[in-house]
């Protein structure tokens, strides 16, 4: 008896502390507002020189761009429209640079408000998260992009010759690469949801028919193509990035 009086205690401080917020401090709301401005001036500045960073070596990046689409000659069909394009590409890269900055200026920004046990979570996510979206990038530019421009050349091969227009192309690119390190964050929304008792892994495994048909739709609505080819690549890795979710939550007990 005397044991179970002295563990009963001991698992209700445990509780109690991790779900304290550390060096908790009061602020009004001006100064949330103030600290918040101040940390989205800083987070500016920071994409500011990685589009300038990346506009001065723009043109290399444009070459590895187009290597997906090999044998494709590419036009400028406007004056200027290869300057502009040139901006579309270095504001993209200059985002993508300064997305550790940008990241780091939001968890300062929320980690005042969180318990323990919240930023114990912080870690994970953020690397996974980080992780996930990388490999979106590279499942869009080695996977996806070379599918679709490759449906797209043998469909018009024997009636009309490939000449792109280098807007059109890197807009394609651009948004297919960030739609997809987009979709790739979905096992880090099950896990958070599953870590704070919201969904549970056996509930998000019984709506597996909602997210087959979820899956089609999205893969139809992030890929800026129309060919099937691409939006079911796309439809497959939503759904795996899924059910691979469903599996790392049930390892975490929930």
């Amino acid at each position: 008896m005397a044991t179970t009086e002295t563990q009963i205690p001991s698992e209700l401080d445990q509780d109690t502390y991790l779900n304290e917020i550390p060096d908790e401090i009061e602020m009004s709301l001006f100064d949330h507002l103030e600290e918040l401005r101040q940390r989205l001036f800083y987070a500016l500045i920071a994409v500011f020189l990685g589009m300038f960073g990346c506009f001065l070596v723009v043109k290399p990046l444009v070459k590895w761009l187009e290597i997906p689409a090999q044998g494709v000659k590419f036009l400028q069909l406007a004056p200027g429209e290869f300057f502009f394009v040139s901006f579309k590409v270095a504001g993209y890269s200059g985002l993508l640079v300064s997305s550790p900055f940008i990241l780091y200026q939001i968890i300062q920004f929320v980690l005042p408000g969180l318990t323990r046990k919240e930023r114990r979570l912080l870690g994970p996510v953020v690397l996974g998260s980080s992780i996930l979206f990388f490999i979106g990038l590279g499942f869009a530019y080695w996977v996806l992009i070379p599918a679709a421009l490759q449906f797209f050349i043998n469909y018009g091969a024997d009636v009309v010759e490939q000449s792109w227009s280098i807007d059109r192309y890197f807009e394609f690119v651009l948004l297919l690469m960030f739609s997809t390190g987009l979709a790739f964050q979905i096992p880090v929304i099950q896990l958070i949801l599953g870590f704070l008792g919201i969904v549970s892994s056996g509930q998000m495994l019984k709506g597996w028919r909602v997210i087959v048909l979820g899956s089609v739709i999205l893969g139809a609505v992030l890929t800026p193509s129309t060919d099937p080819l691409t939006q079911s690549l796309l439809a497959s890795a939503v759904l795996g990035l899924y059910f691979g979710g469903i599996g790392m939550v049930k390892l975490t007990g929930h």
